[in-house]
């Protein structure tokens, strides 16, 4: 029956499938640091590639000074820009308290009616959810701060080791049960092939919505756009989600800058940029290169994330293609025309 059971590839690659799905959702909770360590990794095997055309080096030196380059960059990100943002919240608070000193505010109106509203409302409970959900949001990013640095330090010490890593895994290819960890290649090669065409297609995304954005705060007014055109490429490589969450400290600089018409103006930009990405550059480019019809991303990119959340943004359309291999079906391009005559 073992023999057997060896022979039948289509069984025995079913079997293979079921126990990797199995132990994904096993380890669901680490799926973020597990995701992002392979998109880290893939980046970086492709642009060290890509350098390694024109520029004849060992992959540890080029590593490096990638990870390097990429830590001045994030440093460059949070000092130069954090400096930014508090200044602005400054202006922002000083800015209110000026309001509310101001000879013309009524404030015993507002005051009685903050004092009827405490009065009229259970606000208590109000103040108690408000802060246990404040207070879930911050250990989620703390957890999505623990999980990139995580990644990014596996993805380094895969990277520096790249040679001695692939050497040492080819060694359960020819091991007794061999047959396991070749099936198992094989998955891995068809989702590697698959989600490499989409991390591609995000930085193209992320590098288009960097300068539509960059453009329009330039043209709004904005100043420091260098360290924003950082920030805003970082985010965007979050699909559709990136450009939501660069709304809040954009708003911030725009209130201080410019006041509520500013504010307005930033608004409608993150709209129409988030409407270019989500309903424009992402199904167009997925399907330019995935060979699938626009209709047929654009459903699975809005399945996916209802599943899957944001991350389903990402790794739909590999799981859509790598189950196309699996089940054997071939993509044309091409028109059938019917034989015979009518």
């Amino acid at each position: 029956m073992y023999e057997k059971f060896l022979n039948n590839t289509r069984l025995r690659r079913f079997t293979v499938l079921a126990v990797v799905i199995f132990v994904l959702f096993l380890v669901r909770e680490f799926m973020t640091s597990i995701l992002l360590t392979f998109i880290f990794t893939l980046i970086s095997v492709k642009i060290v590639k890509f350098v390694q055309r024109y520029i004849k080096a060992p992959t540890f030196l080029l590593a490096t000074l990638l990870y390097l380059i990429e830590l001045w960059l994030l440093y460059l990100l949070i000092s130069r820009y954090s400096t930014i943002l508090i200044d602005q919240v400054t202006s922002t608070y000083n800015s209110i308290v000026h309001f509310y000193q101001h000879k013309d505010f009524d404030s015993d109106f507002i005051t009685n009616t903050i004092s009827n509203y405490f009065k009229n409302h259970n606000w208590q409970d109000k103040v108690e959810s408000g802060a246990g959900i404040i207070l879930e949001q911050l250990q989620n990013v703390g957890r999505l701060a623990v999980a990139f640095i995580v990644s990014f330090i596996l993805s380094f010490f895969f990277m520096v080791e790249k040679e001695k890593t692939v050497l040492f895994s080819k060694n359960f290819l020819s091991s007794e049960y061999s047959w396991f960890f070749q099936d198992l290649y094989y998955f891995a090669k068809v989702f590697v092939d698959t989600f490499g065409v989409v991390v591609e297609v995000q930085l193209l995304i992320a590098i288009v919505n960097t300068v539509i954005t960059t453009v329009g705060l330039g043209l709004i007014g904005f100043t420091q756009l260098p360290t924003l055109a950082i920030m805003i490429f970082i985010l965007s490589l979050i699909p559709v989600a990136g450009v939501i969450f660069s709304c809040i400290p954009l708003t911030l600089i725009a209130y201080s800058t410019g006041g509520i018409q500013t504010v307005v103006y930033v608004l409608i930009l993150i709209v129409v940029v988030h409407c270019i990405e989500a309903y424009i550059l992402n199904p167009k480019f997925i399907s330019s290169r995935t060979k699938l019809p626009i209709f047929y991303t654009f459903v699975i990119l809005l399945v996916s994330e209802k599943i899957l959340g944001v991350w389903g943004l990402i790794v739909g359309i590999p799981i859509f293609n790598f189950f196309l291999e699996i089940l054997g079906v071939k993509i044309s391009t091409k028109k059938t025309q019917k034989k015979g005559t009518a």
